[in-house]
């Protein structure tokens, strides 16, 4: 471990590096207070920024963001009851009625102190378990590598979006977009159709930028003139709020209670860590089991501390959780960690169990980005939160626009070509109909960065043996599928109960 921080420590501390990581965590506050601003939207539009810079740097500029979004979404959770993003839905539980009585401040610090202990705690889980898993994954073969893409897509598939059919129809639907232009082995060209936009095949950042920023434009663009005349009422009670935070008072708050804030981080790493899952599962277990283990349940949802202090240790410690499956297999656990994952790529860097051994720096520099951003969160909040919450007053009209041109500028320097916006136009509006008909997201992004790592792993253990019963004969192969196999039967189960209730 102390070799992964050394070498880091000559890339991230640096005045610009440093920087970068704090533009990053305001960025993301920014981001995550703003309702209908996802964090996996703000760091989208982070992507082309980072072209410029090297990748330990531009992989440290979106940690920054994460780091900040989740946070960010506390704001409005406790002042407005309006979660900033879905990983926030549980403070609304007990921060709003915390505001509600008179302390705003007393809120959002508690809030802010169990982020960053919360953060601090899943870090240490990571750096302990990351390498371990890696030097496992160092073991697998083409038929191991296709069998755990197979069970990391059937996760995927049935813990995101309320169907599982639609949540595997998404995934398929990424690997389509994956299969279109040159064969990975041979080259050939494939489902292009004579048309040149495709021949070259459709960028990640075209698929990223299309689905999560356009067509979150589109649905704003949508929303009625009532729905926004409230948000707007709401957000004028921000005006006449005093905040005091007293951070000693409420540090000692949340340590007091040193279970809920344990049980909690690890709740939440551990879901992180579930390609997939995410702080917005996250923070809403981390929630129930906090109510479940205290001694005065009956408090909880009048403005109770420990309410607090279990939704945001849960959701901010899937920040480190979900950072496990993807430094140590190149298996992204969200829809933030794929971005991440396509940053790497970008920057000409592969993904997987080789990353550790043969970019220690780059590895080591995101765990120190993770521990800097988690300190810059804590500071930044503190200082700044009473002007972050003024960015809840700019009209959607004025947002939505800049927001647009943004999208647009980050594509066309991807490639500098023009057929790329009309593939982001298309991939846009066919991630707002997804969205419309509730479709999650989610699963497209996974699909589209595992379809052809699957593939490519498919056709080499075919290629090395035809036997295709290898796949059941290798213990860690066969494993893997029983997992898959375990993972849709378990959810279906669930499904139908949760239906019959």
């Amino acid at each position: 471990m102390a070799e992964l921080f050394l070498s880091g420590v000559a890339e991230i501390f640096q005045i610009r590096v440093l920087i970068i990581i704090f533009l990053g965590v305001i960025a993301g506050i920014l981001a995550g207070l703003i309702p209908g601003f996802t964090v996996t939207m703000a760091i989208v539009l982070t992507l082309p920024l980072t072209f410029g810079l090297d990748p330990v740097a531009g992989v440290a500029a979106m940690i920054g963001v994460l780091v900040g979004g989740m946070s960010g979404g506390l704001i409005t959770a406790a002042l407005l009851g309006i979660p900033g993003t879905p990983s926030s839905v549980a403070t609304t539980f007990d921060a709003f009625p915390m505001a509600q009585k008179g302390q705003p401040g007393k809120a959002l610090s508690i809030g802010i102190w169990a982020s960053f202990l919360s953060s601090i705690v899943s870090l240490v889980l990571l750096i302990s378990i990351a390498p371990q898993i890696a030097n496992i994954a160092l073991m697998f073969g083409p038929w191991e590598m296709f069998s755990l893409i197979v069970a990391a897509l059937t996760i995927i598939a049935s813990v995101t979006g309320d169907s599982i059919l639609k949540g595997l129809i998404a995934g398929l639907f990424g690997m389509l977009i994956a299969t279109v232009g040159a064969d990975p082995i041979i080259g050939v060209s494939r489902y292009s159709f004579d048309i040149d936009a495709l021949r070259a095949g459709i960028p990640f950042l075209v698929v990223l930028i299309g689905m999560f920023a356009i067509s979150r434009i589109l649905v704003s663009v949508e929303k009625s003139e009532m729905e926004k005349d409230f948000e707007k009422k709401q957000q004028e009670k921000i005006d006449g709020i005093q905040f005091v935070l007293k951070p000693k008072e409420t540090f000692m708050a949340v340590v007091r209670k040193p279970a809920n804030l344990i049980r909690s981080s690890a709740i939440g790493a551990i879901i992180g860590a579930i390609p997939g899952a995410g702080g917005s599962i996250a923070n809403i277990i981390a929630y129930d089991q906090a109510k479940k283990w205290s001694k005065t349940p009956k408090k909880f949802g009048t403005g109770h501390e420990e309410g607090v202090v279990a939704s945001e240790a849960g959701n901010n410690s899937t920040v480190g959780g979900d950072l496990i499956p993807t430094i140590a297999l190149g298996i992204p656990g969200s829809a933030v960690t794929a971005v991440l994952l396509s940053a790497l790529m970008v920057h000409g860097i592969s993904p997987g169990p080789l990353l550790i051994s043969n970019e220690p720096n780059i590895v080591g520099g995101m765990f120190l980005a993770f521990l800097v951003a988690s300190f810059f969160m804590l500071i930044t909040q503190f200082l700044g939160i009473k002007y972050f919450v003024k960015v809840t007053e700019i009209p959607t009209h004025i947002l939505v626009p800049v927001i647009l041109v943004l999208c647009v500028i980050g594509t066309f320097v991807l490639n500098n070509r023009v057929t790329d916006l009309y593939l982001l136009f298309f991939i846009g509006l066919a991630g707002y109909f997804f969205a419309k008909y509730k479709f999650a997201l989610a699963p497209i992004i996974i699909g589209v960065i595992l379809g052809p790592i699957a593939e490519v792993n498919l056709r080499r253990a075919f290629m090395s043996d035809p036997e295709w019963t290898l796949f059941f004969t290798r213990p860690i192969s066969m494993v893997f599928l029983v997992l898959a196999v375990l993972s849709v039967v378990i959810t279906i189960w669930q499904t139908k109960r949760m239906n019959s209730k």
